[in-house]
């Protein structure tokens, strides 16, 4: 959040994974808080990854907490599993800076290693990558990661190797890069990029992918919405689907995820589906027939503004074989929605609620998300949520 600023391979990982738990990290910031009043920093040390079991999609459990840093300045996507599940990567957006009785965010360039392996896990080591790094992605074999640093207007490449992760090269985006997803062959990859304010012009870059050689052509830019803070392609890699912010955050204005083709010569936008105020983040399902869209709504604004609401929103979006995309379903979220996931079956899907400090599940149920019961009560504010790489 910024305040301050087919085939047989897709089914086989999700047997990999059964063989041992099957987890999702949740990264917990303990700098940022939304206040009744309005949004204050406070000092580094607070921050923490949650490792949760997920091996019962509908009652998802704490398996171990790791003192780590992270934020909720960016999107919920700074962290992620490898296809395999032994390894956890974590980004570290920002750090804080005391100026007064005040506390300034300024650019980090740590990304946390952390092995999955290992009873219970523990952290591995810290790789340096660009400034302010943001969402990361991995790859479907787990050879090769990508992060977009906002502040560096870039995009880090590494290489995985088992538990060994090197910066093997960094490519210039020309804008803030805040979200990054691979096609599911792993050729392409896929920026978000936000312009400079008022207009926050959201567009998605197009990366070619050949080995550990990364490039960007920027003549194959793609419009998207203002504010542009996720990307998530469909399993078939006919679709790239986008979690448009807006250019204010939590103003009462409608904002959009954006729906482009990839099928064509070039990418091409073809659709921008109103959501709700303020779309963080956006999952696709297993089986690529649905999405979801995090939707902070007003929860983030203070409570006197006029767009203030209590709570978020949850809207599942529709994928219809012929690559048409609709809302089917909302349901109601608590304060500050940000990260959101789906189980590794598809059954289920998790939201994370940053001021309540709790993680939601839903069941799925056709087009329908069902409330799967009370939700799980979080050490910490829930900034982002990420799984195995698919």
């Amino acid at each position: 959040m910024r305040w301050i600023g087919i085939g047989c391979l897709a089914l086989l990982w999700p047997l990999a994974a059964a063989a041992g738990p099957q987890h999702i990290l949740v990264g917990l910031d303990g700098k940022t808080v939304f206040a009744p009043e309005g949004s204050r920093n406070g000092p580094d040390g607070a921050d923490a990854v949650a490792i949760l079991d997920v091996s019962d999609p509908g009652r998802p459990r704490i398996a171990h907490v790791l003192a780590l840093s992270n934020s909720v300045y960016g999107p919920p996507s700074n962290l992620g599993i490898t296809p395999d599940g032994r390894l956890g990567l974590v980004a570290s957006a920002v750090t804080m800076r005391r100026d007064g009785e005040n506390w300034w965010a300024e650019p980090d360039d740590r990304l946390h290693l952390i092995d999955l392996d290992a009873t219970p896990p523990r952290a591995l080591a810290t790789v340096r990558v660009g400034r302010q790094p943001s969402g990361l992605a991995i790859n479907r074999g787990g050879t090769l990661a990508l992060v977009a640093n906002r502040a560096g207007r870039s995009v880090s490449v590494l290489r995985i190797a088992g538990l060994d992760v090197q910066v093997v090269g960094e490519v210039a985006v020309g804008g803030e890069a805040t979200a990054v997803a691979f096609a599911p062959d792993g050729r392409r990859a896929f920026v978000a990029k936000i312009a400079a304010e008022p207009t926050k012009a959201g567009t998605v870059g197009v990366l070619a992918v050949e080995g550990e050689r990364v490039s960007y052509d920027p003549a194959l830019d793609v419009p998207a919405g203002a504010g542009i803070y996720a990307v998530a392609a469909t399993p078939d890699g006919r679709l790239l689907i986008t979690a448009d912010t807006g250019a204010v955050a939590s103003d009462g204005h409608v904002d959009t995820a954006s729906v482009i083709r990839l099928d064509r010569d070039r990418p091409v936008a073809v659709d921008h589906l109103g959501v709700g105020d303020t779309p963080e983040t956006v999952a696709v399902a297993p089986d690529g027939r649905h999405a979801v869209v995090a939707v902070v709504g007003g929860s983030a604004a203070p409570h006197a503004a006029p767009a203030y609401t209590p709570g978020g929103t949850t809207v599942l979006l529709s994928i219809a074989p012929d690559g048409r995309v609709s809302v089917v379903d909302r349901a109601p979220n608590g304060a500050v929605p940000e990260g959101v996931a789906f189980s590794p079956d598809g059954s289920h899907v998790y939201v994370g609620n940053y001021a309540d400090r709790t993680l939601q599940t839903y069941r799925l149920d056709g087009d329908r998300l069902i409330d799967a019961g009370a939700p799980l009560a979080l050490p910490g504010q829930p900034a982002s949520l990420g799984g195995v790489a698919r």
